[in-house]
């Protein structure tokens, strides 16, 4: 029985070496020449290990250009009939200074138009104001009526008699 588990022991050592020559954790055997059998002279001839050389990453400090009085401006809108999306935004920045405004069309049929400024003094300030709309186009998909209850027969009556 000592036996048989000293074999499997040595045959999972080895399979596990295998395992692992195989994946490329273990660098590939070395091979070696038999040096020619000389009365007089003995040569040896043998490989050097090859040694790897990994490039290290170069790190390059990044100079971030400071804009101490930034400027810009975007707007856009969007106006999508079949989904009825309305909505648009401008804004503008001229150093620490942000002025804005964007809209659109809320779910009850009014527009919202929100007027904003950010600037250091004052911090965030927004206008809200709401606009009816006379021309609201509600999309409202017709379906077919749907059964919420299940109808079933009346239950009869079963009299016992003694």
């Amino acid at each position: 029985m000592e036996e048989e588990n000293v074999l499997s022991f040595q045959f999972i050592t080895i399979l596990s070496f295998v395992a692992v020559a195989s994946a490329g954790l273990l660098p590939l055997q070395q091979e070696y020449h038999a040096a020619p059998v000389v009365p007089t002279t003995t040569v040896v001839k043998t490989v050097a290990p090859v040694a790897y050389a990994h490039a290290k990453p170069v790190l390059v400090k990044h100079e971030a250009h400071y804009d101490d009085h930034p400027q810009y401006n975007y707007n856009y809108d969007v106006n999508d009939e079949h989904t009825g999306d309305v909505h648009s935004q401008t804004e503008e920045r001229d150093g620490d200074v942000v002025r804005g405004e964007y809209s659109l069309i809320d779910a009850d049929g009014f527009r919202r138009v929100v007027q904003y400024t950010v600037d250091p003094h004052s911090g965030f300030n927004a206008i809200v104001n709401r606009y009816p709309l006379d021309h609201v186009k509600t999309v409202v998909k017709q379906v077919a009526p749907i059964t919420l209850v299940k109808q079933y027969p009346q239950p009869q009556a079963y009299h016992q008699h003694h």
